[in-house]
């Protein structure tokens, strides 16, 4: 009866909503999601043991480069397997387990195994150098380390992780793991995926993943661990699109309803395919992937353990996917792969998706109706949120007006309030239309920042009726209707000569030029005008396009303060794990260039 209701929730879709009443347009910038369907009040293994009885014959996890198909009752066998041999080896409820793998079924089974346990699952960019790495087991005390032989890394050859690990255990073969430089480790444990490459089984100090399991498989039911929703169950690093990532606390109700809340969004079932390229290290892969599929009995895929264009169209054919996931840079890379190589493209084109998820960016016009025609993708939602906030707070429904998907980011999740305020004065709500900074307050916000109390406080604030809204650092604005439009990060507006500029404005104008691949604007400094606007430009292959004619496309298109003064052309951006540009590097990179007399062709 509860799926039905579910169900009918979601076919529905959100309903505009104002801070006093539900019915009407909005006249202040804020808003409240729909109160139904009710918030699941369990723990994830609670949630996942209801879907296992449902679905347990159907697949939940289907891993392309392992050639592996895991059904729910495997995935569910296995991670009691895993969660009971951790237990061996020392694990116990509250302590931070820290996984440094890419997507494979290993980390998928992991992922519930911890869940069950009530261990503290803290997902690594498996790119991390070894002073990251070691910076973050210390600042969390972590006890157990699940890691790869090797680091696969999009467009490179891969890397041991055999000189990381002996700075963290110089006695690798040793029988006893110590750890001088992270004193808290007790436990690591090695999953073999190097091909061969290397021999894990001479290193002593650690314990095979295989073996992990074996050994739990040798035990009776997982005992019960005493889990309440509100435990912290997930610390997720941010994704660095600044200089310092923190660690964000989320537990048990507030992604299990995030990723509930999602997959409802999209009208997934039970017969639904993902195709999954975004990390599982990242909230991207693990809640709107991961959590989604798995709160609805669907499948995930993993093309590869790192993103891979042409595994990615490969699976969507292979596995009839339903469902594709990507940022724009993801979309671009797979774009550029089929106009190069046509015959990717099935006879009857990828006839079986209709839905999916952007994030990470703005989707430009010119690439929506890309997704529409070229990938069937005519239902794909948009989804906005961060770390902090579970991370989906903003997702446009699946009928959405075209407009408003290309736009907007959609309205409000079920549960989720959020208003716009004065940067510079946090208690003023603005008015609907008027650009400041979007704040977030609900069941999705993170409990705070791990070990961080001062910049907790900086970006978590309590009200008068002791509700905490999240300070996104987000510019954006709301419609009467509820439809909420990012507009940049308040950090990265340009003021040219007293003028508030939008990189995303301009972004957005370039992107449509026909030899434009990919684009990212920064302010960077000038004696007169305070900053001027740079435009950091990939041409697409073979395409010829000079500067001046770059910013004769942007003088006749938009206001002439908007045109950029310096235009470099790169082959790359700096990037997080998630594919968001670092605009801070971006910067960085400018005055460099600038200094070597470079950008004004």
């Amino acid at each position: 009866m509860w799926q039905a209701s579910r169900l009918s929730w979601a076919l529905r879709g959100p309903r505009p909503v104002t801070r006093q009443t539900c019915r009407g347009l909005l006249t202040k910038a804020w808003a409240k999601g729909p109160s139904e369907p009710p918030l699941l009040e369990q723990t994830v293994g609670e949630q996942f043991a209801s879907v296992v009885r449902q679905h347990g014959d159907r697949p939940a996890v289907i891993s392309h480069h392992q050639r592996a198909r895991v059904t729910y009752d495997q995935l569910d066998r296995d991670s009691n397997a895993l969660a009971l041999g951790l237990i061996k080896q020392g694990v116990k409820k509250g302590d931070r387990i820290a996984v440094s793998l890419g997507n494979n079924v290993e980390f998928a089974t992991a992922t519930y195994a911890a869940f069950k346990l009530g261990a503290i699952l803290v997902p690594l960019n498996p790119g991390f150098n070894s002073p990251q790495v070691i910076s973050a087991l210390n600042h969390l005390e972590a006890s157990h380390l699940i890691i790869g032989a090797e680091t696969n890394l999009p467009r490179k050859e891969p890397r041991s992780n055999v000189p990381l690990l002996r700075e963290l255990i110089p006695n690798l073969e040793g029988t006893r793991l110590q750890s001088e430089i992270v004193p808290s480790l007790k436990g690591l444990v090695l999953v073999n995926n190097s091909d061969g490459r290397i021999d894990t089984s001479v290193f002593k100090a650690g314990i095979s993943y295989p073996q992990v399991v074996e050994e739990g498989m040798l035990g009776r039911a997982l005992p019960d661990q005493g889990l309440h929703p509100d435990d912290i169950v997930n610390i997720q690093f941010t994704s660095g699109t600044t200089s310092m990532p923190k660690a964000a606390c989320l537990s048990h109700r507030s992604i299990l309803n995030n990723g509930n809340s999602i997959g409802d969004r999209m009208l997934l079932t039970e017969k639904d395919v993902v195709c999954c390229p975004p990390p599982l290290f990242h909230c991207f892969g693990c809640i709107l992937g991961y959590m989604a599929t798995a709160t609805h009995g669907s499948a995930i895929v993993f093309p590869a353990e790192t993103f891979h264009p042409l595994a990615t169209l490969q699976c969507l054919s292979a596995y009839d996917c339903t469902a594709l996931y990507g940022v724009p840079t993801m979309f671009v890379a797979e774009f550029e792969l089929l106009a190069a190589n046509p015959s990717l493209l099935p006879p009857g084109g990828f006839s079986s998706l209709r839905t999916g998820i952007a994030a990470g960016s703005s989707i430009p016009a010119e690439m929506m109706r890309k997704l529409h025609r070229v990938l069937n993708l005519t239902e794909l939602t948009i989804c906005y949120g961060m770390t902090e906030t579970s991370p989906v707070s903003c997702m446009t429904t699946t009928d959405d007006p075209i407009a408003k998907r290309i736009d907007t980011v959609g309205r409000l999740l079920p549960h989720v309030e959020a208003k716009i305020v004065d940067p510079r004065d946090w208690t003023r709500a603005l008015d609907v239309g008027e650009r400041g900074e979007l704040a977030v307050c609900g069941y999705n916000v993170m409990t705070g920042y791990w070990g961080d109390a001062a910049r907790t406080a900086e970006v978590l604030v309590v009200d008068e009726e002791g509700r905490r809204w999240m300070h996104t650092g987000d510019e954006g604005e709301m419609d009467a209707e509820g439809y909420v439009r990012i507009t940049g990060r308040i950090k990265d507006l340009i003021i040219k000569g007293g003028e508030n500029i939008h990189p995303l404005e301009v972004e957005n104008c370039l992107f449509a030029h026909a030899a434009v691949a990919e684009v990212a604007v920064v302010g960077l400094p000038d004696e007169r005008y305070g900053e001027v606007v740079a435009a950091f430009v990939v041409r697409h292959e073979g395409a010829a396009v000079s500067a001046d004619e770059v910013r004769e496309w942007v003088k006749e298109r938009l206001s002439h303060h908007l045109v950029p003064k310096f235009v470099f052309w790169v082959d790359t951006y700096p990037k997080t794990a998630s594919g968001k540009i670092q605009k801070f590097k971006l910067r960085e990179i400018g005055v460099d260039l600038l200094e070597k007399g470079q950008g004004l062709e």
